[in-house]
Order: structure tokens, then sequence, then C-alpha cells
């Protein structure tokens, strides 16, 4: 089983759809049996909250549903729950390693990281464009998917490190 957790500032935009995006994605392959997938903030300001309309609006667009997420916190004990911890931005890394102290397994990644264009993905809340966030967002999950498959196989079973 992989345990798979992003993060972002509120866990309202980004996050959620970095979760329901790659839930989607393994079930699409059939191998969502293998994964577990969730998404949390690194501060409080929307804890309870739904995701934001304007990224439940772009993910139904594409069948996807985030219907009952709330935002939850990230929190320090999540650090050994998870087997990757995915940032959104450089930001939230920062947040991430002041809240959990450190990452002596090499868990903690940005998830453009896994793309030709490592980077950060912009904040919807700010920007008001999810297209392009979801854009982003996709392809990063495709490219994390991908690295996974290829660490552990097709039906991953199991986890370890990439390294």
């Amino acid at each position: 089983m992989i345990k798979i957790l992003f993060i972002c500032h509120g866990n309202i935009c980004r996050s959620p759809m970095a979760e329901f995006i790659l839930k989607d994605m393994v079930k699409k392959r059939g191998i969502s049996g293998d994964f577990i997938i969730a998404s949390c903030a690194t501060s409080r300001e929307e804890i309870g909250n739904p995701v934001h309309h304007g990224a439940r609006k772009k993910l139904m667009e594409h069948g996807i549903s985030v219907d009952g997420k709330r935002a939850v916190q990230l929190t320090k004990e999540d650090y050994n729950r998870y087997d990757y911890l995915l940032a959104m931005d450089s930001r939230n890394i920062s947040n991430m390693m002041r809240m959990l102290g450190k990452d002596p397994g090499k868990k903690i990644y940005r998830l453009l990281d896994f793309t030709a264009r490592p980077g950060d993905i912009a904040d919807p809340w700010y920007t008001g464009d999810f297209d392009e966030t979801y854009r982003d967002i996709c392809e990063g999950c495709e490219g994390f998917l991908e690295q996974v498959l290829s660490v552990h196989g097709d039906t991953p079973g199991g986890a370890n490190k990439m390294q």
C-alpha cells in the first residue's frame, strides 16, 4: 500500500484537486486498492471548510467529485503515516518543515518536481486560474504516478521510497 498526502496552504484548492485527480487516475488504471491518497493544509484558516467552488467546478468538468471533502490540517503524525508528502509549492515545504521538524525519510517533494518543468503550482485562490492549476496538477500527478509505478511496478503492493 502506497500512502500519499498532498499539501497546500488551505486544503481547499490545490491539494484537494491533486488528491481527487490522482484518485481518479489510479481508479482508471484499476490500481486504486494499492493506494491511500489524502490531502491537508499547513494553515488553520480553512479547517472544516469544503473544497473551493472554483476547484470543485473544474474537477466536475472532468467527472471528478469531491463530495464530503473538508479541509484538515497537517499533523506531526502524518509524517509517519504517509510514504510521500507532496507539496504544491516551496512555501508549503517551508511550512511543513516548521511543523514537522525535519525530513529524515526523504518523503517531502514538490509535485511539479516529477515533471520536466520542476517548480511551484500557482495558487488559484490568488490567480483565479483554475484551468492552469488543473493542468499543472494533472501533469505533476502523471509524472509522480509514472515514477511510483516504475519503482514499485504496475501493481505496487508495497511502499519503498523513491531514491
